[in-house]
């Protein structure tokens, strides 16, 4: 096919991609405030709030990744007119998002004397541990918040998640502003105030949902007898077997990153906070790949449930085009600026800069320069992921994630960083390992599925 055939589709895929890449923006950027904020209390603040999120980001790789079940089932509904079947699998989806939400918050909870037996600076443990508490029962509206926006993604509507993550975000920093420092008469509490402002963003969040899927008219067919709908096994079976795997999927990934904050934890609180200064620019760019994957898994689901499967491959494969271009020019950013970024989270504008504050930034540039030759591949794997999401193939997807991640990637990491003693940068040159690994198998199996399917 010639090259017009896919970019044709561009502006189709850019006008659903961006609401939700500004949507998926906004959980990243409520980090990126976070981290700001508390990196001008010290690198030692900055650390705690990297740990105590490795083990949300942990559970919360769980909620969000099993909520994807929703949209391409929502898609396939849609695209086959029955407008009951949409209905049951948004009541369904979420009864099981805000139950999960409970379970990952009480399991978080749960496991936070973890935190004194991993090795990590003590500093950095104490100031962690409040900060866990009030982000783990951000978990509750945060799965709850997504039963909400696949749901709305799944029916073409993506803008209602992007505001209310935007009006979130205003929330969070406001909150921010007044807990972390203690002004106006607020508390000054620190990291904890961090936290706190999350939880109140979130639940925010989630009333903005549930008042316009109330209200807006394009979902009123599917509020009307909302109470009325009928508890299937069938349609929690589905949604949990299609859930699980997207869980695993998620979790493979997010834990394969989250390994790198803890291993960075035994080089010190400084290539901890490092590795979160490059962690958190990289989710940012992460979640545009992420934007573009969602745009995939619902017109790729809205196809199949038009049984239309050449246009499904065309339109997948135009969504891996426009990706790889945009990565292309993230990497760029990231070798040209690799030395500028690390100051954004920290306070550069004091006489004599401090030993610490010096050792992060040189450590976190060379992780950015790494984290630039990722892009393309962490972009191809997600968005190709989407697309397999779409077509409902998610098991053996979830099996080509934990090889690239837990058997290649991983050890390349721990050998790298902690045995042969190249530190953090070592540990990242596993994450890339795993990374293009992933994508090379991921474009594969699409090819193989997609060919089946059209012939």
């Amino acid at each position: 096919m010639k090259l017009r055939t896919y970019t044709r589709e561009f502006n189709t895929n850019l006008r659903l991609a961006f609401p939700v890449i500004v949507g998926m923006l906004g959980h990243t950027v409520v980090q990126l405030i976070d981290n700001i904020m508390v990196g001008q209390l010290g690198t030692a603040e900055l650390a705690a709030v990297s740990l105590g999120n490795s083990f949300v980001f942990v559970a919360m790789s769980l909620g969000i990744g099993f909520s994807t079940a929703i949209t391409p089932m929502i898609a396939e509904a849609l695209g086959a007119n029955n407008h009951n079947r949409v209905r049951s699998v948004f009541v369904h989806g979420l009864i099981l998002c805000f139950s999960l939400g409970l379970v990952l918050a009480l399991l978080v909870l749960w496991s936070q004397p973890l935190l004194s037996q991993m090795g990590q600076p003590l500093e950095v443990v104490a100031l962690a541990k409040p900060y866990l508490f009030w982000v783990a029962l951000s978990l509750i509206p945060l799965v709850g918040f997504q039963g909400f926006r696949q749901f709305a993604e799944g029916l073409f509507q993506t803008r209602l998640a992007m505001y209310a993550t935007l009006m979130g975000n205003v929330i969070n920093v406001l909150l921010n502003y007044l807990l972390i420092f203690g002004l106006h008469g607020f508390p000054e509490l620190g990291v904890e105030g961090a936290a706190i402002g999350t939880l109140i963003s979130r639940w925010a969040m989630v009333l903005f949902m549930a008042i316009n899927v109330k209200n807006k008219k394009s979902f009123r067919r599917y509020y009307r007898k909302l109470f009325r709908v009928k508890m299937v096994k069938e349609v929690f079976y589905k949604i949990f077997s299609l859930g699980f795997p997207s869980a695993l999927q998620m979790f493979f990934e997010v834990t394969f990153f989250t390994s790198a904050i803890w291993m960075s934890g035994f080089l010190g609180k400084n290539p901890q906070a490092a590795n979160q200064i490059a962690l958190n620019l990289s989710s940012m760019t992460y979640m545009v790949a992420l934007g573009v994957g969602v745009t995939a898994m619902i017109r790729v689901g809205n196809e199949k449930g038009r049984g239309d499967f050449v246009s499904l491959r065309r339109v997948a494969i135009s969504t891996f085009l426009l990706i790889f271009l945009m990565d292309f020019l993230f990497c760029l950013f990231f070798v040209c600026t690799h030395d500028i970024l690390p100051w954004l989270y920290l306070n550069g504008n004091t006489p004599n800069i401090t030993s610490d504050v010096a050792e992060v930034v040189q450590i976190a540039s060379n992780l950015i320069l790494i984290a630039a030759f990722f892009q393309i591949a962490d972009g191809v794997q997600a968005v190709v992921l989407g697309a397999l999401r779409g077509i409902q193939d998610v098991s053996i997807p979830a099996l080509l994630i934990f090889i690239s991640y837990g058997l290649v990637g991983f050890p390349i990491s721990y050998f790298l960083g902690l045995e042969f003693l190249w530190g953090a940068s070592g540990i990242w040159i596993g994450l890339l390992s795993g990374l293009t690994l992933s994508a090379l198998l991921l474009v594969l199996r699409f090819h193989y599925l997609t060919k089946k399917l059209v012939s």
